[in-house]
């Protein structure tokens, strides 16, 4: 069975590491560029995302303060994993949002095929990062 490739994005911004890791580290800075949220940073730490589909459940996999998190988000097996890494005075984040299925496999809170939804939430990081996250990290 094929999978669908991850999601990747990597982007530079011009902010020190400890301003992104926030951003990216607490509930408040989630939520001031992702979606609300209940988060806290502790592996096996259980928390939701308030996603326009209703609370999405999530659990903390692993923590590396201050260059990775990673989470598992919703029931159709995504991780989603945030990497840093300091250049300078700016800092290189990656974005990885792997788990995908087959292309036809239906995401079951969406009941949409997983290669519609993984377009579409391609692009939503795409703005999430470049606008939202960038405009946090970069005030």
């Amino acid at each position: 069975m094929d999978t669908l490739q991850d999601i990747r994005h990597t982007v530079v911004f011009k902010a020190p590491i400890k301003k992104v890791w926030n951003a990216i580290s607490t509930s408040s800075g989630i939520e001031s560029w992702f979606m609300p949220n209940d988060f806290e940073l502790k592996v096996g730490q259980d928390f939701h995302l308030q996603s326009p589909f209703g609370p999405s459940p999530c659990k903390v996999l692993e923590v590396n303060e201050p260059t990775h998190i990673s989470f598992s988000w919703d029931t159709d097996g995504w991780i989603v994993t945030f990497s840093l890494k300091e250049l300078q005075n700016q800092t290189e984040f990656t974005l990885v949002h792997s788990g995908w299925k087959s292309p036809e496999t239906k995401v079951s809170k969406a009941n949409e095929k997983h290669s519609v939804i993984r377009e579409r939430m391609d692009q939503g990081w795409d703005n999430l990062i470049n606008e939202g996250l960038r405009k946090v990290v970069e005030a």
